[in-house]
């Protein structure tokens, strides 16, 4: 968002302004949301002495929807019937930036360059998100404007882009949307056999640049070649003067296999990824904003078959942990809580290894070389043998009485401090 050129240079009574332009303070901030300051400077230049009255800055935000043989006026010249026009006011600001001192009528600025900071902060109530459609738009804009005497006044305006943030991560989009329904091929004694479709995303709110996941069955007992689609729409709903205008086009689709007849399909989790689109707007009284998931089939020769499932665009991402997963999570707690009850106070103890084992399995596990008579100690057993006994050593029983005390531990009294 670079600095937009003012008005052209005005030559007049009161001197020449070279130029006249507006900047915010941070160009790289990309849209403004409700109670957020903005703040910047009107930069004028002088190519010789200036004489102004004021020098004024003005933010204003409306959403105007119209449409008709002259959307501009309430009444066409052409026909005498009524423009449908509505419009609703969102912010109105103004600002002094410099005006003559009390009892002055003008200011004189000297030639060079001049910068005059603003700051306002936006109404803490939700603004509604900018937006331009076909029958109306959502405008935000900064204009400074600059009165001079004798000569027409110059301004300079900026847009200014304002979002109204959309969790995704509230309960009311956090619920999975399921549907289902089963269409008859065909016509009378022609029918070739039903197709039904079940649909199912897991959760109602998404965000741009998201991939959707759809799970889908299809099963098709007609006798037709079926082709599973699934796409992103956008419907716009503009109201003015008592009626209604619907602008409706897909934004993002898929396409799925062919589905023999006979045959079934599922999507475990196909994908459908949200290109750059308007978040939805649903808080202004004159413009709407819906988006829809829609599931369908289509069928040769027949209307195809539709699911639409509700969609929200939002701004706030999806966190990965709702409400309804620590729901979850609370009730598997409290459910493993019988656990607790079916513990024995004192563990039972192992069971001895020659009980679980047969004879022929314990026998197998005997050393294969056993020490010969004339031979003292470990020494004279092959290394082969020792790794054997020590590998398959069955464990000692189990006992609670340690086999062999210590007498320091027998004897050493013991004491409490109270």
């Amino acid at each position: 968002m670079g600095c937009e050129a003012g008005a052209a240079a005005a030559e007049g009574p009161g001197g020449r302004v070279k130029s006249l332009g507006l900047v915010f303070e941070d160009e790289s901030k990309g849209c403004y949301s409700s109670g957020e300051t903005v703040a910047g400077h009107v930069l004028l230049e002088a190519a010789e002495p200036v004489a102004l009255r004021a020098l004024r800055l003005e933010a204003q935000g409306r959403a105007t929807a119209a449409w008709g043989p002259s959307a501009s006026a309430r009444v066409s010249a052409s026909t005498g019937a009524p423009a449908a026009c509505s419009e609703v006011e969102y912010l109105n600001v103004c600002l002094s930036l410099r005006e003559p001192p009390a009892g002055e009528n003008i200011i004189l600025l000297q030639p060079g360059k001049h910068e005059f900071p603003f700051r306002f902060q936006l109404p803490s109530e939700p603004l509604v998100t900018s937006f331009t459609g076909k029958y109306g738009s959502i405008k935000y804009c900064v204009r400074a404007v600059l009165e001079r005497p004798q000569v027409p006044d110059q301004s300079v305006k900026r847009e200014l882009q304002v979002v109204s943030h959309v969790d995704v991560n509230t309960p009311g989009l956090l619920t999975p949307v399921l549907k289902t329904q089963e269409k008859m091929v065909g016509c009378w004694i022609f029918t070739s056999g039903p197709v039904s479709l079940s649909a199912k995303i897991e959760r109602k709110g998404y965000c741009n640049g998201e991939a959707i996941p759809i799970y889908a069955e299809i099963e098709n007992c007609s006798s037709r070649l079926i082709v599973p689609k699934a796409a992103i729409f956008q419907t716009q709903t503009y109201l003015a003067s008592g009626k209604t205008k619907t602008v409706r086009h897909m934004v993002a689709n898929v396409r799925g296999n062919h589905i023999a007849s006979g045959s079934t399909d599922t999507w475990n989790g196909k994908t459908l990824k949200i290109p750059p689109v308007t978040p939805s707007i649903l808080d202004c009284c004159i413009i709407r904003v819906d988006y829809s998931l829609a599931v369908y089939i289509h069928i040769p020769g027949a209307k195809k078959l539709m699911l639409e499932l509700p969609l929200v665009i939002g701004t706030i991402p999806y966190s990965g942990f709702s409400s309804r997963n620590c729901s979850v999570a609370s009730q598997f707690s409290m459910d493993m809580s019988w656990l607790a009850l079916t513990l024995p106070e004192q563990p039972e103890a192992p069971p001895n290894y020659a009980d679980v084992v047969s004879e022929e399995e314990f026998s197998r596990h005997i050393p294969p070389y056993p020490q010969p008579p004339d031979c003292e100690g470990e020494a004279c057993y092959p290394m082969f043998a020792c790794i054997q006994e020590f590998r398959f050593q069955p464990p000692p029983l189990y006992s609670e009485v340690d086999p062999h005390p210590s007498d320091a531990e027998e004897t050493q009294p013991v004491s409490f401090i109270l």
